[in-house]
């Protein structure tokens, strides 16, 4: 009797563990939704709707005059096509340049080991924790130095530098787990450096420039201090830093606010919607080593 009663228990128990598992998960899901549904409603509502005491309320009309206001502005509103379109400047050049300097940086220190390899590598990971207000007034020197202050090229070679060390640790960590007879193999068919690296390496990277690419589109669009501080000209300022300026000075119009958020936020977010398969997929190829 109580080997039938027995496994009967264990699956019922199991059942209401699933449940309450899935309870509490769903609860914190929508509690950390509560932000995204905040900002879609009041996106969609008109100035005279927004009120604190409304604010959980659906709009009466839903209306578009706030992303158009984001976008063209108008009305003491400087919109934010054009910083959005700076921003889409940045941030293409910047990740792919990122992506090649890892590849090759990660190449160089998994496959081609040399002396003193493994210093120079935690060097370049301690750029990883440098904050970025600590070299603010060197870094304007230099670029005004260079003639790249308050230029979009200038803020392309910021984000290149600082992105080498992550890019540089992923690409190492993938490189890896490729076999050391491919190299050897291509070194005895009289493949060099590069050639080992275009036909063997390259073709194999497609899961490591998806990690990369992701992770340096997404932190470079997002950026906000260097956008603030080296583009000094207003017309070259990235989307984060325009979608500051929606607030104005006088009074915060939260609709228009709320817009442009979500037109900010949109890019990173389609990324991560049809790539994030490829990106989880990619770091989990490159974490098996390291």
């Amino acid at each position: 009797m109580s080997s039938i009663a027995t496994p009967a228990f264990g699956r019922r128990r199991l059942r209401w563990s699933r449940l309450v598992i899935y309870g509490v998960m769903t609860t914190f899901l929508l509690f950390f939704l509560l932000p995204v549904y905040l900002l879609l409603i009041t996106s969609f509502k008109s100035f005279d709707q927004v009120s604190l005491s409304r604010m959980w309320d659906l709009p009466t009309s839903f209306s578009l005059e706030s992303f158009n206001r984001a976008w063209n502005g108008g009305e003491g509103v400087i919109g934010m096509r054009g910083s959005f379109w700076n921003s889409v400047q940045l941030v293409v050049p910047a990740t792919v340049i990122s992506c090649i300097l890892g590849s090759l940086n990660g190449y160089v220190l998994s496959k081609w080991r040399f002396p003193g390899s493994e210093t120079l590598f935690t060097l370049i990971l301690f750029g990883m924790f440098i904050p970025y207000q600590s070299v603010l007034v060197p870094l304007v020197e230099i670029l005004r130095e260079m003639r790249l202050y308050a230029t979009i090229p200038g803020l392309i070679l910021v984000h290149v530098v600082y992105g080498i060390p992550i890019t540089t640790l992923i690409f190492r960590n993938y490189y890896a787990t490729v076999p050391n007879e491919l190299v050897e193999a291509g070194k005895i068919d009289g493949a060099d450096f590069f050639g080992i690296y275009r036909h063997v390496m390259l073709p194999l990277s497609a899961p490591g420039f998806v990690v990369v690419a992701i992770w340096q589109f997404t932190s470079i669009w997002n950026e906000f201090l260097f956008g603030l501080i080296i583009t000094n000209d207003p017309q070259l300022r990235p989307v984060t830093v325009a979608l500051q300026n929606l607030s104005g000075s006088q009074f915060t119009q939260w609709n228009v606010q709320m817009a442009g958020a979500l037109l900010v936020a949109l890019p990173p977010l389609l990324v991560y919607i049809f790539l994030g398969k490829y990106f989880l997929r990619g770091l989990l190829a490159g974490s098996l080593k390291g």
